[in-house]
């Protein structure tokens, strides 16, 4: 998925804050974006947030494949423990056939407390709920007849699931890790590790060390996909760039007292710890630092900051995609 000329591949998630709205807005953006020469679009995973939850991804990305050619349709964390794996691995099929084998899909655990207990999972089992679904799901894919737990007991009876991937073995999975057990599961699991939008440099140095450290033997020096997400806002316009990194310095404050310890450790960073915000200049040797440390492959660009308008962030993205990274 990397060019051959070794270009960065840059993907991007939507820019309009409109969650709960018609699926023309979301199409739009990613037509919009497929038209720069963005080469992903991501779509990440939440419940119980207000007009901010976006509880099926696969759903808003199969309006998104109806309206684009080329354009890769992406999740950041699909949350594989609260999901049965074989309706995932059907579900997923049936997208990367309707979008002709575009689909990358991003797996996840979770992490709210609210979550696991609205589907009635131990949050305590997230972990290898997530590794024996993972199994399960990539064994379908691949023709294997395949079982899961059923309800009262009964011994499961096998099925081959049909239609099966345009992509074959199966589609990219990468895995959204945050917090040094996820992030060595992801290299045990032999799959690229995608980096949290919140961590610091120094933090995803020491993460994709633990990531290779952890991966199996013959996996060692292999070439997977290095993806790393970031916040990105572009503009010459000095009071544009103010009123951005106020923006993102508030949110910043915000994650410092959430309740989940690994994401109130990242929050008191400053915003050029994990954010790219500036003239386009800056930006680029910022992303040319991400691709010297990190040895980065894939760029997601998240083009949203909170009270910026929309015709400041659409020059933002339009900007981004000149820069030729």
């Amino acid at each position: 998925m990397r060019g051959a000329d070794g270009r960065l591949h840059l993907g991007v998630t939507p820019w309009l804050d409109d969650w709960d709205g018609p699926a023309e807005s979301l199409a739009s953006q990613a037509e919009h974006a497929e038209a720069l020469g963005f080469q992903s679009f991501w779509l990440p995973e939440s419940h119980f947030t207000g007009r901010a939850a976006n509880p099926a991804p696969l759903l808003r990305l199969a309006a998104v494949a109806a309206r684009t050619q080329r354009l890769r349709i992406a999740t950041t964390s699909f949350l594989l423990p609260v999901r049965h794996p074989i309706h995932v691995a059907e579900e997923v099929a049936v997208l990367d056939r309707l979008s002709q084998g575009r689909v990358i899909l991003g797996v996840g655990r979770g992490f709210r407390s609210a979550l696991f207990a609205a589907f009635d999972v131990p949050s305590s089992e997230k972990r290898d709920r997530f590794e024996v679904a993972l199994q399960v799901i990539r064994d379908a894919w691949r023709g294997e007849p395949v079982a899961w737990e059923s309800v009262g007991g009964a011994e499961p009876t096998p099925v081959c699931l049909a239609p099966r991937p345009v992509q074959q073995p199966h589609p990219p999975i990468w895995v959204a890790a945050f917090g040094p057990k996820a992030v060595a599961q992801a290299g045990r699991l032999g799959l690229p590790y995608l980096a949290s939008p919140l961590e610091p440099m120094a933090r995803l140095e020491e993460n994709y060390a633990r990531h290779r450290g952890a991966l199996p033997e013959a996996q060692r020096g292999a070439r997977l996909a290095v993806p790393v997400m970031r916040t990105i806002f572009v503009s010459r316009n000095a009071s544009e760039l103010g009123r951005a990194r106020e923006a993102l310095a508030k949110q910043g404050a915000a994650l410092a007292k959430a309740s989940v310890a690994s994401i109130r450790r990242n929050g008191g960073e400053d915003v050029d710890a994990w954010a790219l915000v500036g003239e386009p200049e800056r930006v680029q040797d910022g992303i040319a630092r991400y691709r010297e440390q990190l040895g980065m492959t894939h760029l997601i660009a998240r083009i949203h900051v909170p009270g910026v308008e929309r015709e400041a962030l659409v020059a933002s993205l339009e900007c981004l995609a000149r820069l030729g990274v």
